[in-house]
């Protein structure tokens, strides 16, 4: 970036006074052509148009501009005519063109083949200005010529670290080719392999869930890694028919049904763990996206003091765990950790003097001293059902996995206000609507406000990556509008990205939280239908902290950003 800042002083596009008054004012932030333009010191057409020339001249090159503003290369291509900019995240590529050119010339050329039409190759280069990298590519098409698109040195390494891994199961491919073609009693081995490499990766990235899913030209398999998906493999199509049968015949699926959605589960040891997984199967345009839940057994024993809770909201919730008898909610969105809060609170509970029964769908994690209960459609046990017999086996507690209608939730309601402790989940935004929306299913006012005794909501919010962590600065405006939520000593930090995070700038997640206790001024405003405004300024009154306010204390202790918060909770 210095050598960029002393260009453009030197062509006098920028001056140095603006500079000088931006780091001062900007200690902790990294000077890019974003930031500068962001702060309005330079024309943003002017620059771009710029560089345009000097690439076009060969005064410079790519490589020279800094990482942080690859994401303006497509501005500076626009100013350059016949040169289109591509996004290879928005293409499907095709992967026996690629298989055509020898990775370590890919590499070297920075170069990826996207598309072979009538008349010409399509090929996306990092510099389309290097002659010599497209005269190499060329030799590997000679009777086409090159049609030439540019795109960012960032997507072209992504998309050539994914097919160095693809490269490495090759041999497999391979296999699985010949046993397909020669079609013998162990034609299920190297298919077999192929899933254990799959399963095994997901896993040492720390992934939740596995897709497998089937495009025009390729079978593509991603992992949702600290809640973002993050492709891993890239096969031809023709891998995807005996990998999708494979799959259904471990989780006992009809292979031969491919017109309906299916759902099953399979266990299996990876690394010597012990693993279980719930696959789902969509059909779709291409064939199935398939979908696995990665349930890993040992996260069932998790301590609630571990599940990434503030003290303040712990404290809070462990109080209404204590209760001898109500209705405890856990709510959020699906993909927001209620689960792994529910079997920490079953952990916290459960003792050899406790009849504890729960009804799931599906059991996720098997635990000792609890009773699980799977409900099931083809055998008529839902749910409602489930509970009116759980209520005849003598329980002291009962969780239950989700209130989905509200004769679930009048019966749990019920249990509550006969002396049970009834754990479960909500759909809800916050804690505070979670009240209104039991109204909304047509509950009394006064069973509702007897029987409640406290309300958690949560998020999951990405970490920030500790190898790549560094401190920086917020611009005014953002500090003015969150200076009140902040402690008196705070930091804020971002991750820079790095290999550990697969330049992600993240690793792992924590929770943010809210706990709404259920005191008796609450529950008389609820058995007189008070408003969500009226019961908030009740609960402010009383100590309560939004999900929004613990997402900021987190933030300003350095363990996640300002902008995961903004992601996921509302101010």
């Amino acid at each position: 970036m210095d050598f960029l800042l002393k260009l453009l002083i030197e062509k006098q596009i920028l001056t140095k006074e603006p500079i000088a008054k931006f780091l001062k004012e900007n200690k902790n932030k990294k000077v890019t052509l974003g930031a500068l333009i962001e702060e309005n010191l330079v024309d943003e057409d002017k620059i771009w148009e710029f560089f345009a020339q000097q690439l076009k001249e060969g005064k410079l090159s790519i490589g020279q501009i800094d990482k942080d503003d690859q994401v303006n290369l497509e501005k500076i291509y626009n100013k350059i005519s016949g040169i289109s900019y591509i996004d290879l995240d928005n293409v499907e590529l095709d992967t026996r063109l690629t298989s055509r050119i020898p990775l370590a010339q890919l590499k070297k050329s920075l170069a990826v083949p996207v598309t072979e039409e009538d008349l010409s190759v399509q090929v996306a280069f990092a510099d389309p200005f290097d002659i010599g990298s497209q005269e190499a590519v060329q030799r590997m098409f000679p009777k086409k010529p090159l049609s030439i698109l540019a795109t960012s040195s960032k997507q072209i390494n992504e998309y050539l670290n994914k097919l160095e891994i693809s490269e490495s199961v090759k041999e497999l491919v391979i296999e699985i080719r010949k046993e397909l073609s020669n079609l013998t009693d162990d034609d299920e081995t190297a298919i077999v392999k192929l899933i254990d490499v799959i399963l095994k990766n997901s896993i040492h990235r720390g992934a939740s869930d596995i897709h497998i899913e089937a495009g025009e030209k390729n079978c593509t398999v991603r992992d949702r890694r600290d809640g973002m998906l993050v492709e891993s493999f890239i096969f031809d199509k023709d891998i995807y028919a005996p990998l999708a049968s494979r799959l259904k015949l471990m989780a006992n699926l009809d292979i031969a049904e491919r017109r309906k959605p299916q759902d099953g589960r399979f266990s299996t040891i990876v690394n010597e763990k012990a693993y279980d997984f719930r696959i789902s199967t969509l059909p779709t345009m291409h064939g199935e996206s398939i979908v696995m839940r990665i349930l890993d057994k040992s996260k069932a024993l998790v301590k609630l003091e571990e599940a990434g809770m503030s003290k303040f909201c712990y404290d809070r919730f462990s109080t209404g765990l204590k209760a001898p008898y109500g209705i405890l909610l856990v709510t959020g969105p699906t993909g927001s950790g209620k689960t792994t809060t529910l079997y920490g609170a079953l952990n916290a509970i459960r003792d050899v003097k406790d009849k504890v029964i729960t009804v799931e769908d599906p059991v996720e994690y098997q635990m000792n001293l609890i009773q699980q209960v799977q409900v099931s459609k083809k055998t008529g046990l839902t749910f409602a059902s489930a509970l009116r017999s759980i209520l005849r086996q003598d329980p002291d507690k009962i969780m239950i996995g989700e209130i989905r209608d509200s004769e679930t939730l009048r019966i749990a309601i019920e249990a509550a206000l006969t002396g049970h402790l009834v754990l479960s989940t909500l759909h809800t935004n916050d804690s505070i609507s979670a009240v209104t929306r039991i109204l909304d299913m047509g509950i009394e006012s006064y069973l509702v406000s007897g029987a409640l005794v406290c309300i958690e909501a949560q998020r999951l919010v990405r970490k920030i990556c500790p190898h790549c962590k560094e401190a920086i600065t917020l611009p005014e405006n953002v500090l003015a509008d969150i200076g009140h939520l902040l402690p008196r000593e705070y930091q804020f930090y971002k991750g820079n990205g790095c290999k550990e995070c697969g330049n992600s700038g993240y690793s792992g997640r924590e929770m943010i939280a809210e706990v709404l206790t259920v005191s008796d001024e609450i529950s008389h405003m609820i058995a007189r239908n008070a408003s969500k405004e009226e019961l908030t300024k009740q609960a402010k009154k009383e100590g309560f902290l939004t999900m929004f306010q613990d997402g900021m204390t987190k933030a300003a202790n350095g363990v996640t950003t300002i902008e995961e918060v903004y992601r996921v909770a509302r101010v």
